[in-house]
């Protein structure tokens, strides 16, 4: 009798328990815009603020970001490690990392605190042939050493598409890939920026599906109707296209790390962030339910600048100055 007891006691746990595993472990898979997915971009030499490490780590995470795609200038080289430091410290992982060029001070940050971000690299304006096959080639040996560097470092190399039209063509980008895999590199990869694309909206399913095996990141922007005019920056869910575009990528069951861009000089990059983040929250409002979002999200104005104070002497008093 005890036996049959246990017996039944168990058969009982099992019943039970096995739904709310199988719950617990969907409810554990994170979405493809979770803010644990999102990656904060071009946040360092854009933000009105002038954030140093510490500032910026804090920033991320009162945002609820833990993903940093890391810009610089000449002026942040000498604080990388302090950059690194600071996002350890505040549990922000560096996602990716600006490479226009070859950078020692890169590679040696990178392998001294045992991080592994993607090296995103754009064309390169020196390579001037004009013939495809040439092109692909000389692409190939410029990306080539880059991608040796990345490799021994446990990174990847993402082909960027900005700077020069030929190397912004992602079946360019692919044909690259290929033949660097042909002399067996594996680690190079595609970053899609929205903002820099130019093709038109209706060939964007086709073009997503041939990228989406090479795919590493996905960095979102407000897109005109005309996809074939540059948008510039703008926010998320802002203009006529992205909608569309961003449903694409949902739907393609591609999951990898989702960018959102501030890189706007004249406005605080926390507000930027910010704003990219309530208008990706109105396009998933809009994916589950056309119409359910409310009113779109509007890109700001610039501030107007104030004119400085008048330097005409007061009748009443006496000599002014600006301030």
């Amino acid at each position: 009798m005890k036996k049959n007891s246990l017996v039944h006691r168990c058969l009982l746990a099992l019943i039970f328990l096995a739904p709310a595993s199988t719950t617990r472990a969907a409810a554990e898979t994170p979405s493809l815009f979770d803010r644990q997915n999102i990656a904060a971009l071009w946040i360092v030499p854009y933000d009105a603020k002038k954030r140093g490490p510490e500032e910026r780590a804090q920033m991320l995470r009162e945002l609820g970001l833990t993903k940093l795609a890391y810009d610089w200038r000449a002026e942040h080289v000498p604080t990388f490690n302090a950059e690194i430091e600071a996002m350890q410290k505040h549990g922000v992982e560096i996602t990716a990392w600006w490479y226009p060029s070859h950078k020692p001070e890169i590679l040696d940050a990178i392998k001294r605190h045992g991080i592994h971000p993607q090296l995103w690299v754009c064309g390169s304006r020196a390579i001037t042939v004009t013939n495809h096959a040439e092109r692909i080639e000389a692409e190939a040996a410029r990306i080539r050493p880059i991608a040796a560097d990345a490799a021994a470092l446990g990174c990847k190399v993402g082909l960027y598409n900005h700077r020069e039209p030929w190397f912004e063509e992602q079946d360019h980008q692919i044909a690259i890939i290929e033949r660097l895999r042909r002399d067996g590199v594996t680690n190079v990869g595609i970053v899609f920026n929205f903002h820099h694309w130019r093709g038109s909206l209706e060939a964007f399913p086709a073009l997503f599906k041939r990228i989406q095996p090479y795919l590493l990141a996905v960095n979102l922007n407000g897109m005109r109707a005309d996809t074939t005019q540059y948008p510039g920056v703008r926010y998320i869910g802002s203009d006529e296209s992205e909608l569309a575009m961003i449903r694409v990528v949902e739907a393609s069951g591609w999951r990898g790390t989702v960018g959102v861009i501030h890189e706007r000089g004249h406005l605080d990059a926390a507000e930027g962030i910010k704003g990219n983040l309530q208008g990706l929250t109105w396009v998933q409002k809009e994916l589950r339910q056309p119409g359910s979002g409310g009113p779109k999200p509007q890109e700001p104005t610039p501030a107007a600048k104030v004119p400085p104070k008048s330097t005409v002497p007061s009748p009443k008093s006496g000599p002014q100055t600006s301030k």
